[in-house]
Order: structure tokens, then C-alpha cells, then sequence
């Protein structure tokens, strides 16, 4: 036999973003023992753990067990005050997430078609409205039909499962643990019975109130289940594997689509012209000629704006390798819910060591470009978050952005109460994460990309920019980039509402092998597409490709904020002014780092391509 601990998280709601640490509202805890410490990655997602005072050993039943009784006098101003966010509490569904041995503890209960949900929380109670209607969890209830009327789950029925382990000094493992929430409305705390009439509470009532908290548990023996596939159970009951495939089989058809356009495009089309320019004999039948090979002596031109461009291609570098990596270790198993915060700690840890590839790309573009501002380059690189920046200007503004965007959010968890406000403590560290690791690399890497040589292009640019002809609709910029983003987030958009729902609404995302294959896929369209616009665009003679190419994959950005005001009016239930206000602002951090993420692979994928077929015809 041994003692148990059920450490105690947060608690969260769909109907609101903000989070609340479990002291936030009156209930039960320990103030003997000592708050177990979270990494970094739990501080960013406000993961708070509490010790529990919900005691129990190992194999002893225990029914109807006494935690604490909370009085409250609505005369009384603290009091009144902690009743009203116990309501607002209730109103808004807020759950509770309790752990044991690591494990999830899960409200299991029956939906439609006769499968079982496993939910990892359980409300703090619920609210039938003036008009008798039900709202969340009272409709698990008959008794629940007082108008008006909130009620709370002060009871909770504990079931631990274990199994017998031969040969080990353990003897047993726990494989699961499940509860249900209850009402009951002790006449005696002290000698609570767990009967009678459920514990309700008057949205208007005025005078004093005792709720006491208890608790049974039960132990089962279930050889069924193995240690190793404990959370099957939890994840089996979100079916989304079928919708998965369906996605991913959806995202394929695109990709085959894609890559036999650019086949098509390099074995036939490119390979007849340039067997048609290499076998021209005078430079008149050149000039009779048209299309892309025209345009060799301006295809390398330097684009205007090139130091935005390559502080742009720079802070992309960091972010498509972080992902990578981050998506990878998450495959292997090592980034599991069951390893609290690590996804976040490890994506933190990948953008403050990846410093120097940023520099080096940022800095090798750069020159490449004929810029000579290196100082500021370094610096915007080292500071970019995104944003936008003039070249003239000598300081960061794009840092300024989001940094500031990023402490209004804060500000506003700070002054609504929320565990996922940054400590002060914490932010202090990520600050000298970033300036004491992150800067550093990032001017090593920049001092190597600027001492190598610049980029030797395979023809050279005329001096005089040649004139663009009169471009027809569908050459314009504009309409290139606005079709250029419609595929690949197709290829995302099924997963994207997944991640979204974990971000939101508090589900548990443990799809990493799709998450991947995904990620892939975009890697692979948003490639093949801007090829494909390049293409059309210097056959139109139009030599301006560079930010083009950036802009088409990366306006894909611009429908996931679309998706995710869609997501936000037709999927989410959240309510109040911060919580909008929270949702937006995340939203468009996610959108600017997915900005330059995408538009990092379509330029890349357009310089290869431009650098390729320029190299294999005769210049003369």
C-alpha cells in the first residue's frame, strides 16, 4: 500500500481563453504541501499544478470522505465576491483537471451512437436559466429543474484501475482513473452521507451558505489494460482518424496535381525551349524569340526592399527549422501529452539555438542582394518577430509589433487574474533567453554569411532594367498571389481546424505522424505552386519574382486568418471583451509567424527553380 497524490490543474472553458489557477476559486486545498514546480513550456500555456487535499492510499476504498466545508455571507464584500466567480465559474462551464501518476483523471460518459466520450475535465457545476432550460452538464440530472438556478458539483466518485505487475517491487500499476461528478446537499458535513437533494444555489440569493466538498474512491483490478497503452482509452474515444485520412488522401490528389503540372512544365515545355535557345545561331533569332529567356539579364535583379526581404527569408529559415525539428521529436514520442509543456519547451528552446542559421541566410541574401547596411540587417534579424520595417530605419519595429502585441495580451491576463499571464520572473528569462543566447548566435551566423562570398548567379544583369510589357489579369501581381495561397491551405485546412481546437478549445492534439505528413505536403504545394506562378510570370517577361514568390506562398497566411475568424463566429462560444481580444491577438501572432514560414518555402523553392533553368542555356 502507498500514498497517492492527485495533483490539481488549471482551470479553462470554451467559452472563454482565460485560464485560472485552481486557488483562483474557493475550493479545497492543501496549504501543507508544496506546489509542484512546471517547466517552461507549462508557464507559457498557464499550466499551474496544485497539491490536492483529496487524499487517498493505494487498494483502500473510502466512501463519502469529508475535504472541507466553504461558508459564505453575501454581506460580507469577499464573500459575495468569491460566490459571484464561483458563478461566473458555472456560467461559463469552467472544468477542473486533476492528474494521478500522470494520468489524466476523465469524466467518461455516453454520447450518440452509443460510443463514450472520455473528457480529461469535469465541470465545476452548471445553470438552468430563468426559462427552465438546462445549459452543459445539468442535463445529466432530472433533478436539476429549479429556474434560475446554479449547481454545483461538490461530490465527485473516484474509480483508480490498476493491474498486478509480476516481478517488480511495485506490485501494481495504475492504468486508469475516472470519476463522475455529483451534487448533494449534506444536511451533517462533519458525517456526510452522500443522499439527498442535489446542492443548488439562487442566482439571487442573499444570506449565508455552507457548501462542503467530499469525495469516494474505488479501486478496480483490470488486467485488460497494458501500462504502455494507458491513454488509449482517452484518445479512442476522439474519433478523428477517418477525417485525418480523408484530409490527408485530399491533400495528396493536390500535390499529384501539382507536381504533374511542374513535370509537364520542366520535361516538356522548359526542355523544348531550351533546346530552341540553344541551338539559336545569331543574336537577331534571339530577338525574335520571347518568353522567359528574354528576361536573363534582369531574372537576378536585385528586388527593392531587399533588406526587409532578407531579414524576411532570415527569421522564415528559423521557423521552418524549428517546426521541422519540433514536428520530428513529436513523432518519436518524446513530445506525448504525457510530457507536460514539452512541446512548447522544446519549440522555445529550437528558435532561441536556431539564432544562427537566421543570421547566415539573412546575411548571405543580403549581400547577395548588393546591400551594404549590415549592421541593421543583423539587427532586424536578431529582433524579427514579424512585423513590418522600412530600410532607412536603424531600430527594429517589427520587434516593437509583437512584442508589444504580445504584453497587451499579457497586461490583460495579468488584469483579469488568468494563470497563463507570464510571471514576471519567467518573462525576465525569456528576455535573456533572447538577447544573452539568441542575438549572440544570430550575429555569428550573420559574420559567416557576410564574410562568404556572395552568390554567384549563373548570368549576368544588365545594367539598364529591361521594360515590362503590358501584363494580362491573370500575370498581374495581385491576382498571382491571391491564387497562389488557395492550395496549399487546402492541403491544411482539415488538420488546421484540429490545432485550432486544441489551442481553443482545450483538446488533447496527439496527432503528430498526420501532423507531420501535413507538414510535408505544404512543404511540397507551396513549392510547386509558386514554380508554377514564376513560370507563367517570366514567360510574361515580368523579371520581378523575388517578393512575388515570398508573397504567393505566403499568402496562405492571409486564409488562415480567415479560417480562423470563420472558426471564432462558427465554432467557438467564447464570450467577453478579453477573451476576444485575447483571441485576435494570438490569432495574428500565428498568422505573421505562418507568413514567413510559408513565404520562406516559395521563395526558396522559386530561386531554385529560376537559378536552374537559367543555367542551362547558352547567354550570349
Amino acid at each position: 500500500f502507498f500514498f497517492l497524490k492527485m495533483p490539481l490543474h488549471e482551470l479553462d472553458s470554451v467559452e472563454s481563453v482565460l485560464p485560472y489557477e485552481y486557488t483562483a476559486f474557493d475550493f479545497c486545498y492543501d496549504e501543507s504541501e508544496k506546489r509542484p514546480s512546471e517547466n517552461l513550456g507549462q508557464v507559457l500555456f498557464g499550466e499551474r499544478i496544485e497539491p490536492s487535499p483529496y487524499k487517498f492510499s493505494f487498494k483502500k476504498n473510502m466512501e463519502c470522505q469529508s475535504v472541507c466545508p466553504k461558508s459564505y455571507n453575501t454581506e460580507k464584500a469577499e464573500d459575495k465576491a468569491k460566490l459571484e466567480f464561483l458563478k461566473k465559474g458555472m456560467l461559463l462551464n469552467y472544468q477542473h483537471h486533476w492528474i494521478v501518476d500522470n494520468m489524466p483523471v476523465t469524466w467518461c460518459y455516453d454520447v450518440e451512437d452509443n460510443q463514450k466520450f472520455c473528457n480529461p475535465g469535469f465541470p465545476i457545476g452548471c445553470y438552468v436559466t430563468d426559462t427552465g432550460r438546462a445549459k452543459d452538464a445539468c442535463v445529466v440530472n432530472a433533478d436539476f429543474n429549479d429556474k434560475d438556478t446554479f449547481y454545483i458539483f461538490n461530490h465527485v466518485d473516484i474509480t483508480i484501475f490498476y493491474h498486478v505487475v509480476e516481478n517488480e517491487a511495485a506490485g501494481a500499476r495504475l492504468v486508469a482513473a475516472k470519476l463522475e461528478p455529483k451534487s448533494y446537499k449534506h444536511t451533517n458535513w462533519e458525517k456526510p452521507d452522500c443522499t439527498g437533494p442535489p446542492m443548488s444555489l439562487g442566482n439571487k440569493f442573499s444570506g449565508e451558505i455552507k457548501i462542503p466538498y467530499t469525495y469516494s474512491v474505488k479501486f478496480v483490478e483490470d488486467k485488460t489494460i497494458r501500462w504502455a497503452s494507458r491513454w488509449d482509452y482517452i484518445l479512442e474515444s476522439m474519433p478523428h482518424t477517418n477525417i485525418q485520412w480523408f484530409s490527408i488522401m485530399n491533400s495528396l490528389v493536390i500535390v499529384l496535381f501539382l507536381s504533374g503540372m511542374v513535370a509537364m512544365i520542366m520535361l516538356r515545355t522548359l526542355h523544348k525551349d531550351i533546346a530552341r535557345y540553344n541551338q539559336m545561331d545569331s543574336v537577331e533569332d534571339a530577338q525574335e524569340e520571347f518568353g522567359w529567356k528574354l528576361v536573363h539579364g534582369d531574372v537576378f535583379r536585385p528586388p527593392r526592399k531587399g533588406m526587409l526581404l532578407s531579414v524576411f527569408l532570415g527569421s522564415g529559415t528559423q521557423i521552418f527549422i524549428m517546426t521541422f525539428v519540433t514536428l520530428f521529436f513529436a513523432c518519436l514520442g518524446f513530445l506525448s501529452p504525457a510530457n507536460r509543456g514539452a512541446l512548447m519547451t522544446c519549440a522555445v528552446v529550437l528558435w532561441v539555438l536556431l539564432g544562427t542559421p537566421a543570421g547566415y541566410v539573412a546575411a548571405r541574401y543580403y549581400k547577395s542582394f548588393g546591400g551594404e547596411k549590415w549592421k541593421t540587417n543583423v539587427l532586424l534579424t536578431a529582433f524579427l518577430c514579424p512585423g513590418w520595417v522600412n530600410e532607412e530605419i536603424n531600430n527594429s519595429f517589427e520587434f516593437k509589433v509583437v512584442f508589444a502585441d504580445f504584453f497587451v495580451m499579457n497586461l490583460i491576463l495579468w488584469g483579469e487574474g488568468s494563470s497563463a499571464a507570464m510571471p514576471f520572473g519567467t518573462l525576465v528569462a525569456i528576455l535573456a533567453l533572447w538577447f544573452c543566447i539568441s542575438v549572440p548566435l544570430t550575429f555569428i551566423g550573420a559574420y559567416f554569411g557576410f564574410k562568404k562570398s556572395g552568390i554567384e548567379h549563373p548570368v549576368r544583369t544588365n545594367q539598364i532594367p529591361r521594360q515590362i510589357p503590358e501584363q494580362s489579369f491573370y500575370t498581374k501581381p495581385l491576382p498571382g498571389i491571391v491564387m497562389g495561397g488557395i492550395l496549399p491551405f487546402g492541403c491544411i485546412f482539415i488538420q488546421l481546424f484540429f490545432i485550432l481546437n486544441s489551442i481553443w478549445s482545450h483538446q488533447m492534439y496527439y496527432m503528430f505522424g498526420f501532423l507531420f505528413l501535413v507538414f510535408i505536403i505544404l512543404l511540397i504545394t507551396c513549392s510547386e505552386a509558386t514554380i508554377l506562378l514564376c513560370y507563367f510570370h517570366l514567360c510574361a517577361e515580368d523579371y520581378h519574382w523575388q517578393w512575388r514568390s515570398f508573397l504567393t506562398s505566403g499568402f496562405t497566411a492571409v486564409y488562415f486568418l480567415v479560417y480562423a475568424i470563420h472558426y471564432f463566429f462558427s465554432k467557438l462560444q467564447i464570450s467577453g471583451l478579453a477573451s476576444t481580444i485575447l483571441y485576435f491577438g494570438y490569432t495574428m501572432i500565428m498568422a505573421l509567424i505562418f507568413f514567413l514560414f510559408t513565404g520562406t518555402i516559395g521563395f526558396f523553392a522559386c530561386f531554385w527553380f529560376v537559378t536552374k533553368i537559367y543555367s542551362v542555356v547558352k547567354v550570349d
